[in-house]
């Protein structure tokens, strides 16, 4: 049996990682500044993490939801006070895509409607409803396209949101605290701090997607902190599990929970628990948050300083660098020339950069230096 063959391939193999690096087999070093689509949030091989999860293996590693797990609510605590959102309920499942499908259901329970409004170049996952809502008529299949109807909108014209919201049918308007497979865009303080506003006057959820921006990236908890808004729903994942397959819908207080609406096998596993609860205790002990926003400037104020370089998006340890000519020639070579890992987006003229949030400015420095060998 062959493996079916869906992914593009770089030329290495990753045989082990310590902090912000990987390792190939001949012990060739290469500077992670992608952690494997932004999921490495505390490092790899954090040794808090690794106890953590071998401990929890020694004890008991799975059973269902069918019965009590204590771990389960030992993470709803640390997440909800590190987070700020103490008074929410959490659902535990596997992935990102499985959160906002989840988020989704949830929103048309409780407003008994069926329209969603996304935004132009989101991304949301790719099963039923979340590509359904995911700007890329590529991933759709026609399964998919009658699920329910969506209205995408540009990101931050909120006349055009007021519009669709007026005829009161919509049950969700779901956005990213900052778009990442669609390059970087973020909707503005302003916008947010509107829309919240808007679905409230309608009656409609609003599911803020923080798979990709959440846990510190940015420099606060959630993307969407810093305009001060309270989401009916927020969706996690990625850096939650720090490569263990974790995710989450944090659901606010006005929400009735009853036995059967929703469901899951793995969601909230033992191992998962414990997991994400070593990256909470990480995140909080090493003030990672702190080191994503300070490091993450201290980037962007050398990135400035490369006149090639024509935009830099996003905030935090979630930056967009783009250029007037495609940027998969500078992302060979930083590879292949330079042993740093990067990210795209779809936007091609783009390089993506998503550490880990333990980097440090040493560390993160030598990524400088080779992009200016490469543009020179």
């Amino acid at each position: 049996m062959n493996l079916f063959d869906v992914y593009p391939l770089f030329d290495i193999t990753p045989v082990r990682a310590e902090g912000v690096y990987v390792f190939t087999e001949d012990d060739t070093r290469y500077l992670d500044l992608y952690g494997g689509h932004a999921v490495i949030s505390i490092g790899h091989g954090h040794p808090h993490y690794v106890k953590a999860l071998t401990e929890q293996l020694q004890r008991i590693g799975f059973y269902s939801n069918s019965v009590h797990v204590p771990i389960q609510q030992q993470l709803a605590t640390a997440l909800g006070e590190l987070s700020g959102y103490p008074d929410y309920d959490l659902f535990l499942i596997n992935s990102g895509a499985e959160a906002n499908e989840n988020a989704i259901k949830l929103a048309s329970f409780r407003t008994g409607r069926r329209k969603v409004i996304a935004f132009k170049d989101s991304f949301h996952g790719r099963t039923a409803a979340a590509v359904n809502v995911t700007d890329n008529s590529k991933l759709s299949a026609p399964v998919n396209q009658s699920n329910f109807p969506v209205e995408f909108i540009d990101l931050n014209d909120i006349e055009a949101v007021e519009k669709a919201l007026k005829s009161k049918d919509v049950c969700a308007v779901i956005i990213e605290g900052i778009q990442g497979v669609g390059g970087l865009n973020s909707p503005t303080p302003q916008f947010l701090q509107e829309l919240a506003s808007l679905c409230k006057q309608y009656g409609t959820m609003l599911i803020l997607d923080e798979i990709q921006s959440g846990y510190g990236r940015t420099g606060t908890f959630f993307a969407h902190q810093a305009a001060g808004i309270r989401p009916d729903l927020i969706t996690i994942a990625k850096g939650m599990g720090n490569g263990f397959p974790v995710g989450g819908v944090l659901i606010s207080p006005e929400f009735e929970a009853k036995h059967g609406m929703l469901g899951t096998t793995f969601g909230g596993n033992h191992l998962a628990c414990a997991a994400a609860l070593a990256v909470l205790d990480v995140l909080k002990e090493e003030k990672l948050m702190d080191n994503a926003e300070t490091v993450g400037q201290q980037l962007k104020d050398a990135l400035q300083e490369i006149p090639q370089i024509t935009t830099i998006k996003g905030r935090g340890l979630m930056l967009g660098i783009g250029f007037d000519s495609p940027s998969k020639p500078i992302r060979d070579q930083l590879l292949y020339e330079h042993h740093i890992f990067t990210g795209a987006s779809s936007d091609p003229t783009q390089i993506r950069i998503l550490p880990p949030l333990s980097i440090t400015w040493n560390e993160v420095a030598p990524f400088i230096s080779a992009l200016k060998t490469i543009l020179q």
